[in-house]
């Protein structure tokens, strides 16, 4: 069976800040969690360094707007410009800023402003932004670069396969299932690369060893992965 057809089989659990793992990123976190109205945040790693993950994660924790490259950049200008009880959100997420069209980052950059000026009143909200470089970095329009930089910046590191080892043996350990080294290997291996598809994984598996009364290893991995009708049930 191949890794793409693999990646298809067991979703993935939505973004959370519980399900995301730390490693190297503990202060970004722990930044995201705290995030209060009237502060910003700026993410930037490279690709697989998770900052999407964590930009989601962070808007699902709160009351919040997501604008991402396929929203209209109409949209943003709107909420740019508009006048909103405080209730109606708390926090904007914006993702892949440096992906957005000149139209888009526009919006984004009177988005800031509208941030800036009402960052000490009762309409204050946080600011959470991600791209692919740091501020300075990337090709956008110079008062833009600049205000991605106003408040905390953080770049984030993708985790290594030491630290997913660790983490999904973690993880299987909290349900109650401790796994082989090779059944884990395997899994980093010839499964998907994103924990959170990698935590989905562990779940199944739990289900599965369950059903058929079978310890976890990895021949029971691989007959659980052909076992459409138990993966559709």
């Amino acid at each position: 069976m191949s890794r793409q057809l693999l990646l298809e089989i067991i979703p993935a659990p939505g973004p959370t800040l519980d399900n995301t793992v730390a490693g190297p990123n503990q202060a970004a976190i722990e930044a995201a969690r705290s995030l209060e109205p009237g502060r910003a945040l700026y993410l930037w790693g490279f690709a697989g360094s998770g900052k999407s993950h964590l930009l989601r994660a962070l808007a699902a924790s709160k009351s919040s707007i997501f604008f991402d490259t396929d929203s209209p950049a109409a949209d943003i200008m709107a909420l740019a410009t508009a006048t909103l009880a405080p209730a109606d959100f708390n926090l904007v997420a914006v993702d892949d800023i440096d992906d957005m069209s000149p139209a888009q980052q526009a919006a984004v950059f009177a988005l800031y402003n509208r941030w800036r000026e009402f960052g000490a009143t009762n309409t204050a909200f946080s600011l959470a932004v991600t791209g692919g470089r740091a501020p300075m970095m990337m090709s956008l329009r110079e008062d833009l670069r600049t205000r991605l930089g106003w408040d905390l910046v953080f770049r984030l590191e993708p985790l290594s396969d030491e630290e997913k080892f660790s983490a999904l043996q973690t993880y299987a350990l909290r349900q109650g299932l401790p796994l082989a080294d090779d059944v884990l290997d395997w899994m980093l291996t010839h499964y998907s690369r994103d924990i959170r598809q990698l935590f989905a994984l562990v779940d199944a598996l739990d289900r599965y060893s369950l059903s058929k009364h079978r310890t976890v290893t990895v021949p029971l991995l691989r007959t659980m992965l052909a076992d459409r009708e138990f993966l559709q049930s």
